[in-house]
């Protein structure tokens, strides 16, 4: 059943599509490799815009497909844009873009069009001036609280972040990767040397002291507690950054929001929610500049995430066998044992997380699969040859 919100989801390949999709996305958006912000998420090409179309037309909300072109063009790079927006054009239900060069070839080719939040709209005169260029709607500057963002929601369709990472320099709009790797976060190749450890001194030497020396590395926007006040604000589209990250977190992130948008949720709903979030990649939570300027507690203590669980791999499926429940797995590393959780990803179909409820090595029931080993395993559910195998571990 549609609700009145868009559930927006991150797709950087064809295993989070199917998790996004699964868990309940009202749209996706995504990368063509060159032209987006995440130069190093797999990407799609214009040969899968066709894949893409029927895997969401197969799901019972028949989610849109948003494609993003929302980096620095430059002069060499026009007809190369052009020849895109030419070939997806009836392929996507909008392009999210910010330069105008895109905004023209949209408007040219009849193709609708979001504007970024590379655009840092921030104000109503803005929001008026890309309405009459032909926006259907406007992603905000993330610098917006939710009063502000309420004013300019009665001028146009407004699209916010709801849930992911934050950028210290807010929207990409930093040179440190560049200057030290060569490589522009304005052309979605960010290092993210932001999330480092650094250490401030002077030409003396002297070194000051931190609380925390990752003074450039932000937690996540984690919008959850205040949603009502999101959807009061007058925000229609709910946006979760993440097309980098894992298909368990895709679908976990979009599952939790899927709820909170289709209802109003109960303190216990809440808290619990967040706990699922725990589970999955996150650098700790913040509600970003929507209820109050960030401070100190907005930024993250941690080197490689805060996320409760981790997932380690441990063999593919061959072969399955309907009447029997049970698939042959090939160990290629680790231990799996009955009782574990683990998760089944493939590239065809969305994530499943399971328990293991049985393993048998040449015909013995055993309790512990090893690395070498090729053993049948009984997950409870259907699989097909080619998932990977990963169990699930508490993170230490």
């Amino acid at each position: 059943m549609k609700s009145d919100y868009e559930l927006l989801a991150p797709v950087g390949d064809f295993k989070n599509l199917y998790s996004a999709v699964e868990a309940g996305a009202d749209a996706v958006y995504f990368g063509i490799k060159g032209f987006n912000m995440r130069a190093s998420a797999k990407n799609f090409n214009v040969r899968d815009l066709g894949k893409v179309r029927r895997i969401c037309d197969c799901s019972p909300r028949k989610p849109k497909m948003y494609l993003t072109l929302n980096t620095v063009v430059y002069d060499g790079e026009l007809d190369k844009l052009e020849k895109v927006v030419k070939a997806v054009k009836g392929k996507v239900d909008a392009i999210i873009c910010w330069d105008m060069s895109v905004i023209e070839l949209c408007r040219r080719y009849g193709i609708s069009f979001h504007v970024s939040t590379q655009a840092s709209v921030s104000n109503i005169s803005s929001a008026k001036f890309y309405k009459n260029l032909g926006a259907k709607k406007i992603v905000l500057a993330r610098e917006l609280n939710l009063k502000q963002i309420e004013k300019i929601s009665r001028i146009i369709g407004i699209e916010c972040f709801c849930h992911g990472a934050m950028c210290v320099a807010v929207s990409g709009r930093c040179f440190m990767s560049q200057y030290i790797h060569g490589l522009s976060a304005n052309r979605g190749e960010c290092a993210q040397l932001c999330r480092r450890a650094w250490e401030i001194k002077d030409d003396s030497g002297n070194k000051l002291r931190l609380e925390n020396n990752r003074v450039m590395s932000a937690k996540d926007l984690c919008t959850l507690p205040f949603i009502e006040d999101m959807k009061k604000a007058g925000i229609k589209s709910f946006k979760i950054e993440g097309r980098n990250r894992s298909p368990e977190y895709v679908y976990t992130v979009v599952s939790e929001y899927r709820k909170a948008l289709d209802k109003k949720l109960s303190r216990v709903e809440i808290i619990e929610g967040i706990a699922r979030l725990k589970k999955v990649y996150n650098r700790g939570f913040s509600s970003g500049f929507y209820l109050k300027m960030p401070t100190a507690d907005d930024f993250s203590f941690s080197e490689n995430g805060e996320q409760e669980e981790k997932k380690e791999f441990v063999g593919n499926v061959g072969r399955y066998w309907p009447k029997a429940g049970a698939a042959s797995v090939k160990m290629n590393a680790g231990k799996l044992k009955v009782g574990d959780s683990v998760y089944l990803i493939s590239k065809d179909a969305p994530i499943q997380r399971v328990v293991v409820k049985s393993i048998e090595f040449k015909g013995e029931d055993v309790k512990v699969a090893k690395k070498g080993q090729e053993v049948g395993v009984n997950f409870g559910v259907v699989v097909r040859r080619g998932y990977e195998v990963y169990v699930i571990k508490q993170n230490s």
